[in-house]
């Protein structure tokens, strides 16, 4: 099984990908409180569907770049 995320797009000005961030909660391990952790996930998108606002469904892949590690599987919602 491949790690599955569902991740919120911020910036689709790349060919055919994207960048989603994801973010859950942590706890501190000194001092117990939880605070939201932000993660930047450079996207393969063959068909260019995402846009900015939209919240995705992202799979782990091979490397396909330098960067690029996760590709689309599908978009959960639309941004209008």
């Amino acid at each position: 099984m491949r790690k599955q995320l569902t991740a919120k797009v911020i910036s689709d000005k790349m060919d055919k990908s994207f960048v989603a961030v994801s973010e859950n909660l942590r706890k501190h391990s000194r001092y117990k409180k939880y605070y939201r952790h932000r993660t930047k996930h450079y996207v393969h998108d063959e068909k260019n569907e995402a846009k900015v606002g939209d919240v995705v469904l992202i799979e782990e892949t091979r490397p396909l770049s330098r960067l690029k590690r996760w590709r689309l599987v599908k978009i959960i919602s639309k941004q209008e």
